[in-house]
Parts: C-alpha cells; structure tokens; sequence
C-alpha cells in the first residue's frame, strides 16, 4: 500500500530504478529458476564478491530477495514469484520492440 507522504508513481519510479542494473537483473533471473547460494551466483555472474554483495544487499532492502544462513552457506531466493512474472513481461516486451525494429529496418 503506498505511503500517504509518498504518491504510487513515484514508489513505482523508485521500484524501477532499483532494477536499473544488468546485475541485478540477472541475480532476479537466476533466483527465478531456483534458490541459489551466494557461490554459486559467483559462479554464474562474472563480478567480485564485494560487487555481488552489494547488489544484493540492495535487492534485499527492496524486498525483493531474501536470504537464508545453513551454516557457513548463504542462500537467496524471491520473496514473490510475482518478481518472475515481471521479467517475463520485461522479457516479452523486449522481444517485441526488437523484433519491430527489425521488421522496420527491412
């Protein structure tokens, strides 16, 4: 429910400049399959630890994702499939302005 200080569009803006960044994205991709441990989103995204760390310190205060500690291992997974659904949308729009400019560019 949106904040009376705050109007709807403007929580949207700030949900969406949350998942302004490709690594980000590709974290939420990935967690959408499946849950993941922190090694092995290392091994799946080329970046340093402290970057990945960053990232998803960000997509947790957005609550997007979450995280689960089993001893030493670190584990995250969506706190919605609704965050899924939302990049296949992404995903499907995408596709449709590429292949519009494609059709525009014969």
């Amino acid at each position: 429910m949106p904040s009376p200080q705050r109007p709807l569009y403007q929580m949207k803006a700030e949900f969406f400049k949350t998942l302004g960044h490709p690594v980000r994205i590709r974290v939420l991709e990935l967690l959408s399959v499946r849950p993941y441990a922190v090694s092995e989103l290392l091994d799946e995204i080329e970046v340093e630890a402290a970057n990945l760390s960053q990232q998803l310190s960000i997509l947790r205060r957005a609550g997007l994702v979450r995280a689960c500690r089993t001893g030493l291992s670190v584990t995250y997974d969506l706190t919605s499939p609704r965050v899924a659904e939302l990049l296949a949308v992404a995903r499907a729009i995408l596709t449709g302005v590429v292949a519009g400019q494609v059709e525009a560019l014969r």
